[in-house]
């Protein structure tokens, strides 16, 4: 018997969610609507209000105003243990004094699941995480990475219906915490179980999820696919949040939906993608993979920029450029099998051409963003 059929999957919906300590808005009128089964997840910086977000939803914390429904059930008044959800920590608090087997069995006794069914329902646990055979050891005794499988295993024992995680994998060495993230992410789908994933890490976010929050200063600024959030941002702090980025203030003008940006150097640049139809002052962002650089005396003004090539970094997939424009510091990488500017040096004078499918504007008042 599989998780998913002890227990029925559920939605979990936020409306107008605020959660206040004393003076400061920690979450600030959240409202989300995550659907049963999906692998959502809340990214942004630290102090941002996600995992506050999340432990509201736990039970936790209660929140200042707004509704939160579990299954279309309102949950404000019903404490933490009786919400039916499972919790992962970042700081995986798991019992020292007790085994594997122990740790996995500790929330079934409260929900009333002992003997058989109970050790039946902590070897099949077990098992989906890979750790069946290490039943009698201890946690002084694994890895980092079987210590988190094994509270990853505690909270899907007691078959919750909606599956919660704080920075689950921000512990873990790099090559471990990929390995766990992909784990993880088959075990959920051929779970089937709601998850809510709390994140800093945009990568981690970008691989894992159906969908994305992306939250600053206790708001939800955005929320769509990886692709979406990604390719389209809907904010200028979404766009320097979510992977690197070049961004740089210009005026916009123009016709057809087609803008030509004229930047400080009054060099000028042609936008086509998210925010084309935008006029006037403007914030300008390009990612650095989306750059084409060659050598080049002198740039034709339109559609390109100039610069020196101050440092060339190389990395084995790509090269990075860091490229001194005069008035801006840009950034652009190339695979090195792919581009013919592989051979450049420091010191060099280059040409930088942006699609104008790829070059995002933003308007020019947004100055919420730490560039």
């Amino acid at each position: 018997m599989t998780a998913r059929s002890e227990s029925t999957t559920a939605g979990v919906d936020l409306a107008d969610v605020s959660v206040r300590f004393g003076d400061v808005v920690a979450v600030d009128r959240a409202t989300l609507a995550i659907a049963g089964g999906e692998f959502f997840t809340l990214l942004g910086p630290s102090g941002c209000g996600k995992t506050t977000l999340l432990r509201a939803v736990a039970g936790f914390h209660r929140q200042s105003g707004g509704t939160i429904r579990i299954g279309g059930t309102p949950v404000d008044d019903v404490p933490a243990w009786r919400r039916d959800t499972g919790m992962v920590f970042q700081n995986y608090a798991i019992f020292p004094h007790l085994d594997v087997r122990g740790n996995v069995a500790y929330g079934l006794a409260s929900r009333g699941v002992k003997g058989a069914e109970a050790e039946a329902r902590v070897a099949e646990t077990l098992a989906m995480v890979d750790l069946d055979g290490l039943e009698e050891r201890m946690p002084a005794q694994l890895s980092g990475g079987q210590q988190q499988r094994v509270v990853i295993a505690r909270a899907l024992a007691v078959r919750p219906r909606v599956l919660l995680m704080d920075e689950p994998l921000a512990n873990l060495d790099a090559k471990l915490r990929v390995r766990l993230r992909n784990d993880l992410r088959q075990l959920q789908r051929r779970l089937g179980i709601t998850t809510v994933y709390v994140t800093h890490d945009q990568e981690e976010a970008l691989c894992l999820s159906d969908r994305i929050a992306v939250m600053s200063g206790g708001r939800i600024l955005q929320v769509g696919t990886p692709e979406d959030v990604y390719a389209r941002p809907a904010a200028l702090r979404v766009a320097e949040f979510i992977g690197e980025g070049n961004f740089l203030r210009g005026t916009a003008g123009g016709a057809d939906g087609a803008a030509e940006v004229t930047l400080r150097n009054g060099a000028r640049l042609h936008a086509a993608g998210p925010g084309e139809r935008l006029r006037g002052e403007v914030w300008l962002g390009f990612r650095p993979q989306d750059v084409a650089v060659r050598a080049a005396d002198a740039a034709s003004g339109r559609g390109e920029l100039t610069g020196t090539l101050r440092s060339r970094t190389y990395s084995g997939a790509q090269v990075r450029y860091d490229i001194d424009c005069g008035f801006e510091r840009l950034v652009a990488a190339h695979v090195p099998s792919a581009s013919a500017a592989g051979s450049l040096r420091e010191g060099a004078t280059v040409a930088l051409t942006v699609p104008p499918a790829q070059v995002m504007l933003f308007p020019g008042q947004d100055e919420d963003v730490e560039l």
